[in-house]
Protein backbone atom coordinates (compact mmCIF):
# COMPACT_ATOMS: atom_id res chain seq x y z
CA UNK A 1 0.00 0.00 0.00
CA UNK A 2 1.18 3.36 -0.78
CA UNK A 3 2.32 5.46 1.73
CA UNK A 4 -0.89 8.21 0.84
CA UNK A 5 -2.98 5.69 1.40
CA UNK A 6 -1.76 4.83 5.09
CA UNK A 7 -1.96 8.51 5.70
CA UNK A 8 -5.49 8.90 4.47
CA UNK A 9 -6.75 5.82 6.40
CA UNK A 10 -5.01 7.41 9.97
CA UNK A 11 -6.51 10.58 8.94
CA UNK A 12 -10.18 8.78 8.57
CA UNK A 13 -9.92 6.88 11.21
CA UNK A 14 -8.95 10.18 13.63
CA UNK A 15 -11.71 11.84 12.04
CA UNK A 16 -14.75 8.45 12.84
CA UNK A 17 -13.16 8.96 16.17
CA UNK A 18 -13.86 12.61 16.41
CA UNK A 19 -17.06 12.46 14.99
CA UNK A 20 -17.89 9.19 17.70
CA UNK A 21 -17.00 11.25 20.76
CA UNK A 22 -18.64 13.77 19.79
CA UNK A 23 -21.93 12.42 18.92
CA UNK A 24 -21.70 10.10 22.20
CA UNK A 25 -21.51 13.24 24.14
CA UNK A 26 -24.52 14.73 22.00
CA UNK A 27 -26.53 11.26 22.78
CA UNK A 28 -25.47 11.90 26.88
CA UNK A 29 -26.22 15.23 27.35
CA UNK A 30 -29.70 15.34 25.03
CA UNK A 31 -31.02 11.52 25.82
CA UNK A 32 -29.16 10.93 28.82
CA UNK A 33 -29.75 14.24 30.44
CA UNK A 34 -32.83 15.57 29.03
CA UNK A 35 -34.96 12.37 28.96
CA UNK A 36 -33.10 9.11 31.15
CA UNK A 37 -32.14 11.47 33.92
CA UNK A 38 -34.60 13.99 34.38
CA UNK A 39 -36.13 12.96 37.43
CA UNK A 40 -32.62 12.81 39.12
CA UNK A 41 -31.63 16.10 37.71
CA UNK A 42 -34.36 17.85 38.77
CA UNK A 43 -33.42 17.78 42.14
CA UNK A 44 -30.77 20.26 41.11
CA UNK A 45 -31.95 24.07 40.27
CA UNK A 46 -30.23 25.89 38.25
CA UNK A 47 -31.23 30.14 37.27
CA UNK A 48 -34.68 28.62 39.03
CA UNK A 49 -35.69 26.09 36.51
CA UNK A 50 -35.21 22.49 37.22
CA UNK A 51 -32.08 20.87 35.52
CA UNK A 52 -33.41 18.46 33.63
CA UNK A 53 -35.97 20.51 32.62
CA UNK A 54 -33.12 22.80 31.95
CA UNK A 55 -31.11 20.02 29.49
CA UNK A 56 -34.30 19.24 27.78
CA UNK A 57 -35.16 22.72 26.38
CA UNK A 58 -32.04 24.16 26.48
CA UNK A 59 -29.29 22.11 27.21
CA UNK A 60 -29.08 20.16 24.70
CA UNK A 61 -29.15 22.78 21.65
CA UNK A 62 -26.24 24.65 23.51
CA UNK A 63 -24.31 21.53 23.61
CA UNK A 64 -24.69 20.81 20.54
CA UNK A 65 -23.88 24.36 19.28
CA UNK A 66 -20.71 24.07 21.42
CA UNK A 67 -19.93 20.44 19.84
CA UNK A 68 -20.03 22.22 16.35
CA UNK A 69 -17.63 24.84 17.45
CA UNK A 70 -15.46 21.78 18.72
CA UNK A 71 -15.51 19.84 15.52
CA UNK A 72 -14.60 22.60 13.33
CA UNK A 73 -11.65 23.34 15.54
CA UNK A 74 -10.56 19.59 15.81
CA UNK A 75 -11.53 19.11 11.75
CA UNK A 76 -9.22 22.41 11.04
CA UNK A 77 -6.30 21.21 12.82
CA UNK A 78 -6.91 17.42 11.65
CA UNK A 79 -6.56 18.87 7.90
CA UNK A 80 -3.57 20.69 8.69
CA UNK A 81 -1.92 17.71 10.95
CA UNK A 82 -2.56 15.40 7.33
CA UNK A 83 -2.05 18.29 4.70
CA UNK A 84 -5.43 17.96 3.05
CA UNK A 85 -6.66 22.19 4.60
CA UNK A 86 -8.30 23.76 2.04
CA UNK A 87 -5.83 27.01 2.29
Amino acid sequence: MSNNKLRMQEYWKKNLKTLFILLSIWFLVSFGFGILLVEPLNSIKMGGFKLGFWFAQQGSIYSFVILIFVYVVRMNRLDREFDVNEE
